[in-house]
């Protein structure tokens, strides 16, 4: 019995050096009073509520990216009917419909052939008013696949743009129902300016034949060159004007004529980083790299565009337009007025991709710190005062024994702060509720194992028969009641949003450490108990 006892309390305090570890690190000596402190601080993760942050519901423009969808396959369905020799006027009615007209009768037949082939998603229709024409009506399928697929591309980007500003326990989500509304939390960042811009910027890259050597002065000198109408395939796009060294005064706004489907995008980046300009000092420029198949394309561009200007595109904007000396395979560079930060920025979009759709601010909260250490004074005021008085009610009520579950109390919350720390966890102020409820449970725990041994002592059992029974007989209650929690904790974490996760990680932590150190360690604390006391002793209870 002796040797049982001596290995469950080794076992104990390892579990208990274990947690100390989990919380403040190992220990230096000497250490100070504020170094712990520090240390807990840098363990234990604070949630928005608690360390104070920005709260921001976003809205994605799908529409958009219906739109775009229905552009591509316009340029797309150009393309193809010139390549098979099939005439007509291609053009876009709306945002979910296309028009072809003025189909040659004998043209008919192949044209319904490649539509009814190639575009699966696009319902074919004769277009009214025009007997040789047809129009090409997006499906409402395709409809909601694109709308579905735009938000979720939109989470996943905005959420690697968010990793990457170094943020800590970034919440980024869906949110409402049907809105296509995004939940942004950045715990810490009570400065949401550059975390906006971030997230909002479009980031979409593209390199560009320059069709016409140019620039222009003015959207309208570029028209007029060309007799207002533009060359098939291309459109302007306005730039900046390169000022070269020494010169002072204003930069005028320049126009570029330039192919309309681009030679690479920013979907065949493979890396871009920010470094010092090798040209300009005191400047930097962003390095790309593309991935295997895009270089072997921009090697074949670039060839054929020796002493050509090739336009360097983002979110529809030349920021330059340099000349193609020689061939570019797998790597580039783009240069431009450049400091480190917005060097810094334009890599972390260009890596993390471009929104497929514009966002729009809905909601837009700043939690300051004076909240957040409000309430956390008001949460550990809480736990405090609930421990305190299940602490007198258990010492008054069950005397010595009493004494035994305030030691596997303060063993099962010094579990769950462990728990919280190893886990990376964030704690939040429903969390701290989880906490409390967990001491709640833990009380209830004790509470069955104690009257059943009442029970049994009154039915004239010995002490350590009585102690026995009762944990025996209360343990399957025990399992039952924390079994059943903690599935609802589960369930609650699987469908909820983060202040609720943030509950139900607690709850389940402090659920299964209350089963270890209501069972276990207040039966050792028991069997130690009882082998120091004479047999005819009563049991405090």
């Amino acid at each position: 019995m002796q040797i049982n006892i001596k290995w469950r309390f080794i076992l104990i305090l390892g579990v208990i050096l274990l947690c100390i570890y989990g919380l403040f690190g190992v220990p230096t000596f000497p250490t100070s009073f504020a170094q712990m402190r520090q240390n807990f601080s840098d363990r234990i993760r604070l949630g928005l509520d608690l360390r104070g942050g920005t709260h921001l519901i976003l809205q994605v423009q799908a529409q958009e990216a219906v739109k775009g969808y229905t552009d591509q396959t316009l340029d797309r369905l150009r393309k193809e009917l010139a390549d098979k020799g099939i005439h007509g006027e291609v053009s876009e009615a709306d945002d979910t419909h296309v028009l072809v007209r003025n189909l040659p009768p004998d043209q008919v037949g192949a044209f319904r052939t490649l539509a009814g082939g190639e575009y699966r998603d696009w319902n074919v229709s004769p277009a009214p008013g025009d007997a040789s024409g047809y129009s090409l009506g997006l499906t409402q399928d395709a409809i909601k696949t694109i709308r579905a697929d735009t938000l979720r591309l939109s989470v996943e980007t905005i959420r690697r743009r968010i990793d990457q500003l170094g943020l800590t326990e970034p919440v980024i989500s869906e949110h409402g129902r049907g809105d296509n509304e995004i939940l942004v939390q950045l715990p810490g960042e009570g400065d949401p300016t550059r975390a906006k811009a971030i997230i909002q910027a479009g980031g979409q890259l593209e390199l560009r034949k320059v069709a016409d050597q140019g620039p222009f002065t003015s959207e309208a000198e570029a028209m007029a060159a060309f007799n207002g109408i533009l060359p098939p395939g291309t459109e302007l796009l306005p730039g900046k004007n390169e000022r070269r060294t020494g010169d002072t005064g204003p930069s005028t706004p320049i126009w570029y004529l330039v192919d309309r489907i681009p030679a690479v995008t920013g979907k065949d980046l493979r890396d871009a980083k920010a470094s010092p300009s090798a040209d300009v000092p005191g400047r930097y420029e962003v390095g790309f790299r593309l991935t295997v198949e895009a270089g072997r394309r921009f090697g074949a561009f670039t060839e054929a565009s020796i002493g050509k200007r090739m336009a360097v595109v983002l979110e529809r904007r030349v920021e330059t337009a340099p000349t193609i000396q020689s061939q570019i395979t797998d790597s580039g560079r783009i240069t431009g007025q450049f400091g480190r930060e917005e060097a810094n920025d334009l890599a972390l979009v260009l890596r993390s991709g471009a929104l497929p759709a514009s966002i729009k601010y809905l909601e837009e909260r700043t939690v300051g710190p004076s909240l957040g250490a409000d309430s956390i004074r008001q949460g550990f005021r809480a736990s405090v005062v609930s421990l305190l008085a299940v602490m007198a009610f258990m010492l008054i009520y069950y005397r010595l024994s009493g004494a035994n579950a305030v030691l596997a109390l303060f063993l099962n919350l010094l579990i769950l702060l462990a728990a919280l720390a190893y886990f990376q966890a964030v704690l939040t102020l429903p969390g701290i509720a989880g906490v409390i409820l967990t001491i709640g449970m833990g009380v209830d725990s004790n509470v069955l194992v104690f009257e059943r041994i009442r029970e049994e002592l009154r039915s004239g059992k010995a002490n350590a028969p009585a102690v026995e029974a009762g944990f025996g007989h209360a343990f399957l209650t025990i399992i039952d009641t924390h079994v059943t929690t903690v599935v609802s904790a589960i369930f609650l974490f699987l469908f909820g949003s983060g202040p609720v996760r943030g509950f139900a990680v607690t709850l389940v932590i402090g659920l299964v450490s209350n089963v270890f150190t209501s069972v276990f360690v207040s039966r050792t604390i028991f069997g130690w108990n009882l082998s120091r006391m004479p047999r005819e002793q009563p049991l405090s209870i």
